[in-house]
């Protein structure tokens, strides 16, 4: 009879050991899934993509980025806008750059200086925007973001202060900032 209860109680154990396990297995793809929705859904939404050509996958909450892109700045956009969204630890960027080598020196040097410019602001704005409206506490349809050459101007309202401070902070940590202004105005309600 003891040796039915202790079987019995390592066969209950081991059950719920296997239970929890799996629980939390699915959990885990629940969250992936969830993160690679949102992935998706970011690199959909960016207009300077083209969402078709880049793949995602997450394993415990590192996303990893294959497929094409048409230039270096594109492969880095698509790494931070996925490196923004909550739930993302990590980001394996295995985009590869399409555009022939030769034709990209062509380019860059009849575009001069002011285009890289323009494509690092651009990225600046996206970035940003993206960040706040993924950010449940701050109303990033009410925030306009305008960037050149690195400075980040904010305008619009928020409803306090401590949101309009959490919006100047966001901007402040996106790469390649150089200064943000803020015209925000708080709008008590």
């Amino acid at each position: 009879m003891k040796t039915f209860n202790k079987s019995m109680i390592a066969a209950l154990v081991l059950g719920t050991t296997a239970m929890g396990a799996q629980a939390s297995s699915w959990e885990n793809e629940s969250k992936d899934a969830w993160i690679d929705g949102k992935a998706e859904t970011v690199l959909l939404m960016n207009t300077n993509l083209n969402n078709f050509d880049i793949n995602t996958d997450v394993k415990n909450g590192k996303v990893m980025l294959t497929g094409k892109v048409n230039s270096d700045v594109d492969k880095e956009l698509a790494e931070e806008l996925v490196l923004s969204l909550d739930g993302v630890t990590d980001v394996e960027n295995s985009l590869t750059v399409v555009k022939n080598n030769d034709m990209k020196k062509h380019d860059s040097k009849m575009m001069g200086n002011d285009t890289e410019s323009d494509l690092t602001d651009a990225k600046i704005t996206t970035v940003i925007t993206t960040r706040y409206l993924f950010d449940s506490e701050v109303g990033g349809t009410d925030i306009d973001v305008d960037t050149d050459n690195g400075v980040v101007t904010l305008k619009g309202s928020v409803e306090s202060d401590a949101e309009k401070q959490l919006a100047m902070e966001i901007a402040k940590n996106a790469e390649d900032v150089r200064k943000v202004v803020d015209e925000l105005t708080v709008i008590a309600e």
